[in-house]
């Protein structure tokens, strides 16, 4: 595929995956709840897997391209271009967000930002996670995300069936973490949601949501290489 056509992909990708979960946290959150939420993530991946995963791989999240790429799987160019492309595409999402929210005159409140500690004081069903407890919670969530991605596309898996295991995974990431950060586990979706939050915290927690997860994402591609072995062809 040309470098315009996965950029492209990457863009739709993330731009589809952000609106749908992201979207129904802050439309239908109170009324289909975390489980609800979790699904829509979930499914959203599992759409976008076999709707441009033959174009780009739906990678849809920086981390899951750097964990490629430190498996050796992605070129450093590519790495760069997908990158772009998925926080270009959050961003668009979010801003859409936005805009239907100010068609009907609400408030864009948290907006599905992520955050720990005091960024969700009060809010129902969340926990006051401390800076380190998220911060732990998202690389090790990322970790196991980049495992079974890892895993589900190894050419010696059964073919046909990973964009169900990574979507019901993510799903299975969200049940986990929905009442602790919101789940990031995607830098491009925290950096998205964050830029429109009107939570005051959103912004100068960002990091975490950003650094965290890529440091789950090498540290998967490393523990994977080395017990995963060499491909046979």
């Amino acid at each position: 595929m040309k470098a315009s056509q996965k950029f492209t992909a990457e863009l739709i990708g993330t731009f589809v995956l952000v609106l749908g979960g992201c979207g129904t946290a802050v439309f239908a959150g109170g009324s289909v709840g975390f489980l609800g939420v979790a699904l829509a993530f979930g499914l959203t991946i599992v759409a976008m897997a076999y709707g441009v995963g033959n174009i780009s791989g739906a990678h849809l999240n920086p981390a899951v391209s750097i964990g490629v790429f430190c498996a050796g799987k992605m070129s450093a160019k590519d790495l760069g271009l997908y990158i772009i492309a998925q926080i270009v595409g959050a961003i668009l999402a979010a801003g859409f967000m936005a805009f239907i929210i100010s068609q009907y005159g609400g408030e864009r409140g948290t907006f599905a930002a992520n955050g720990f500690g005091e960024a969700f004081a009060g809010a129902p069903g969340y926990f006051q996670i401390s800076m380190a407890g998220a911060f732990v919670l998202e690389m090790v969530l990322t970790f196991i995300f980049l495992i079974v991605i890892l895993g589900s596309t190894d050419p010696r898996c059964i073919k046909g069936f990973a964009g169900l295991s990574i979507g019901l995974s993510l799903t299975l990431i969200h049940l986990i973490s929905i009442p602790l950060t919101n789940t990031s586990v995607n830098p491009a979706r925290s950096i998205s949601q964050a830029i429109f939050s009107e939570n005051a915290y959103a912004l100068p927690q960002l990091w975490v949501f950003v650094v965290a997860p890529i440091i789950g994402a090498a540290l998967a591609a490393i523990v994977y290489n080395s017990i995963a072995g060499k491909e046979t062809k």
